[in-house]
């Protein structure tokens, strides 16, 4: 029997972790059928747990003191599980379910909640290991409010696991974001479902349900988004297939 390999987490100085995060959770899951037939997303086990506590867990151990989750499809079940199975981190709820926003619409439904300081935004559906250092705290050590808007957290194209689509953003030296991925040229970095956003971009938003990545073009037009390579493990777990993947490769450490 191989023993498992256990990591010490570097200390990060002077991180000042966002207290609040708000947790994409409202989606429905459609990649994840069958599984998702009766329960949402975020209740479906990976290696042993669902997959939003996999992320509560990162947010408490890095410090954030307050997640707001938003709900939707089946949403009784998840605020169900938030209410007797969560501890450590208090967790608001924000009600989805008169009609979907999407990731945008989302933290524009949310924005009383969210507050004044700059916040940490995680989707649901994906899974990441620390590097030497926890990737949350990172990113908080490098924010800098005065030139940022969004920091995004990526991993290299060739490093996301189960991850099919070609590639996100490029990056210049200094960690600025230049530019998404154009047809025929994918780009080098995935986004991973983690950021610290300012709530300056929470701006002339569009009626109803959008995309967070209306947040991103203005801070990538105006100098102000930059990404960080996480340096630990990820998984994109959007589908029954990449849940026993991603099983794997935890269960070898």
């Amino acid at each position: 029997m191989t023993a498992k390999k256990t990591l010490a987490l570097r200390p990060v100085p002077d991180a000042r972790v966002p207290e609040t995060a708000m947790v994409m959770a409202a989606g429905l899951g459609k990649r994840m059928r069958p599984l998702t037939a009766t329960r949402p997303k975020p209740l479906i086990e990976v290696a042993g747990k669902p997959l939003i506590d996999h992320v509560l867990d990162r947010l408490r151990s890095a410090g954030v003191k307050r997640a707001i989750v938003n709900v939707h499809y089946l949403a009784d079940a998840l605020e169900a599980h938030l209410r007797n199975r969560v501890k450590g981190i208090e967790v608001v709820v924000s009600d989805e379910r008169a009609r979907l926003m999407e990731t945008g619409g989302g933290i524009v439904q949310a924005r009383d909640l969210i507050g004044d300081a700059p916040f940490v935004v995680v989707n649901s559906d994906n899974l990441w290991v620390d590097g030497p250092s926890d990737a949350i705290r990172l990113l908080a050590a490098q924010w800098d409010d005065a030139r940022m808007d969004a920091l995004l957290l990526m991993v290299p194209l060739a490093r996301a696991n189960n991850h099919v689509g070609q590639g996100d953003f490029r990056l210049a030296p200094d960690g600025r974001i230049t530019g998404w991925r154009t047809p025929g040229k994918p780009a080098p970095f995935v986004y991973t479902g983690v950021q610290i956003l300012s709530p300056r971009v929470i701006r002339d938003w569009p009626e109803g349900a959008f995309s967070t990545r209306l947040f991103w073009e203005r801070a990538i037009e105006e100098g102000r988004a930059y990404g960080m390579v996480h340096q630990g493990l990820w998984f994109d777990v959007g589908s029954p297939a990449a849940i026993g993947k991603t099983e794997a490769i935890l269960a070898d450490g």
